[in-house]
């Protein structure tokens, strides 16, 4: 597998379907699922986008043109499209090329917030979903909490920031997260870990009084609801 370069993308998958998660749930939407991530989450439900040792990179990542890309991406009917990963933000210079070629879709970005965008994709973009990281996740606060990043993004006003609950001490480390940060608590976003559907709505049945309580916003996962942990919905 070649080195980034700003004129490719490495891309895990390519499909339609409808936001599952976040602000935006329910729109129609393109998901473009880049490749690689700098963080190693216990619970993450796409790890064939980095863990190598479990999955054969050039089997699952390929590098793509970003003229070639944009012309794929602008057949499809979709006009929300959504980047995921992985984490993006690690390749993107050659996503500010990609989006200057989409200049009517409405763009969201998910990411894990641990690294800064220029300040061209930071406008360019409609809507960041953010999730940072709780201890629970298994990666060390150096690696997983930016505080630098995390400021930047809690001034901007089309930021949410979604957090992923598995226990009751992960709510304290929100909240904490929330006061430290200045992070609005109407752009907070509550949602229970899991991918069956039995374990979430157990989970959001208790999550979702604790979202009151807060003044957050409670986030379900549509898509399991829908197709279950399947891959490319």
């Amino acid at each position: 597998m070649s080195a980034l370069r700003p004129d490719r993308i490495l891309v895990s998958e390519i499909f339609e379907s409808v936001q599952g998660e976040g602000p935006s749930v329910g729109m129609p939407s393109i998901f473009l699922r880049l490749g690689l991530c700098n963080l190693q989450c216990t619970f993450c439900d796409t790890p064939y986008t980095w863990d190598f040792k479990r999955y054969d990179k050039e089997k699952e990542l390929v590098s793509r043109d970003v003229d070639d890309l944009a012309e794929e991406l602008s057949a499809y009917r979709s006009r929300n499209l959504v980047i995921t990963g992985g984490e993006p933000l690690l390749q993107g210079e050659a996503l500010v090329a990609l989006l200057r070629l989409l200049p009517s879709h409405r763009v969201e970005v998910e990411s894990a917030a641990t690294r800064m965008p220029s300040e061209a994709l930071l406008e360019r973009v409609d809507q960041w979903n953010l999730s940072p990281k709780l201890s629970g996740s298994g990666n060390e606060e150096r690696h997983r909490l930016k505080p630098e990043v995390l400021q930047r993004f809690a001034k901007h006003p089309r930021a949410h920031f979604k957090f992923v609950i598995a226990e009751e001490e992960d709510l304290e480390e929100v909240d904490e997260l929330v006061s430290r940060f200045t992070i609005p608590e109407e752009r907070v976003i509550l949602m229970p870990e899991g991918v069956e559907e039995e374990k979430l709505v157990r989970r959001g049945r208790r999550l979702v009084e604790r979202a009151i309580e807060r003044g957050y916003r409670y986030g379900h996962r549509l898509h399991i609801t829908l197709y279950g942990d399947e891959r490319g919905r």
